[in-house]
């Protein structure tokens, strides 16, 4: 059973969710939370390993909530939830440290399978936002591109094109069989490339290779 946390203020919500996700049969929803205060605590206590995360909410909210939860140690990953697909509130939750971000009329199939998806240690965004964040890696300009070089430039070769292979979308499994590597050894360079950079998980690795503009791929990790 996949264990999931729902953060949202109104409690219809979280309880619409909550059936959404107890329905699919291998979910379990452990706890529930109405900010993001609530919902770090939550996580301490609880340990789930899925975060399902309203981005607006009164108090504590979403964008503070997630990068709270990302410093937790051995943390859930976060799916933020919205009702809204703003840009910054995109960017804002992937550079928080969320590895997915769904809209709230996602429909319930689909949003079991992103639980599944982003459990099982892979990115998850709604087709909306994909296309709005290609745009935007896009139309960045060169300064941007200088910063995030610069940052790359403290990884070891090998460890630029495990994180290249990243931002591709590609799984450690895929990338063990493109570089002909043990996935054990992807996964140790995966680490030591987001230690060094000081991320916290492969989506924000991967928006700092787009930036550098080094991908191979048009746009971010694929849903």
């Amino acid at each position: 059973m996949i264990r999931v946390l729902i953060v949202d203020d109104e409690a219809l919500v979280r309880s619409g969710l909550r059936m959404i996700l107890e329905a699919a049969g291998d979910i379990a929803v452990v706890a529930e939370a109405r900010d993001g205060a609530e919902a770090v605590e939550a996580a301490r206590r609880h340990r789930p390993e899925v975060v399902l995360m309203d981005v607006r909410m009164p108090g504590t909210d979403g964008l503070t909530g997630a990068a709270a939860v990302a410093r937790l140690p051995d943390p859930p990953r976060v799916i933020m939830l919205t009702t809204f697909d703003q840009d910054e509130y995109v960017h804002g939750a992937l550079r928080a440290g969320a590895v997915g971000f769904l809209l709230k009329d996602t429909p319930p199939r689909d949003l079991a399978e992103a639980v599944r998806t982003v459990a099982a240690g892979n990115a998850m965004l709604a087709p909306t936002v994909t296309r709005r964040l290609i745009s935007s890696f896009a139309e960045r300009g060169p300064s941007v591109a200088d910063q995030a070089r610069a940052r790359l430039a403290v990884l070891t070769d090998r460890e630029r094109e495990v994180v290249r292979a990243v931002a591709r979308g590609l799984s450690n499994a895929d990338i063990a069989r493109e570089l002909d590597m043990a996935e054990a050894t992807v996964k140790a360079h995966v680490s030591r490339a987001l230690a060094k950079l000081g991320l916290t998980n492969r989506v924000q690795a991967a928006i700092l290779v787009h930036d550098a503009r080094l991908d191979d791929s048009p746009g971010p990790p694929a849903a």
